[in-house]
């Protein structure tokens, strides 16, 4: 079976934190900023992380081997659950 491939426009647009949230950047800061007021500029500055159930989605079909997949697509057991299985 073949490699699988890394969309380019992903591996451009978004980037994995140490903890594994997919990180991202604000949308609406590209062009025809003087007519978008100042409170929506300042808003769109920067970065953000995306919900676990998003980030789970771009990191499984775009990015598949990114090194944090793993970690990501996971859910954890809470510690409750492991101690109570004795």
């Amino acid at each position: 079976m073949p490699k699988m491939k890394t969309k380019s426009s992903a591996k451009k647009r978004f980037s994995l934190t140490a903890s594994g949230k997919v990180k991202f950047k604000q949308a609406s800061k590209g062009h025809r900023l003087m007519q978008k007021p100042k409170s929506m500029k300042r808003k769109a500055k920067g970065t953000d992380t995306m919900a676990h159930g998003d980030g789970a989605k771009v990191i499984k079909s775009f990015m598949p081997y990114c090194r944090a997949s793993k970690t990501t697509t996971k859910k954890a057991e809470p510690k409750a659950a492991v101690k109570g299985a004795k």
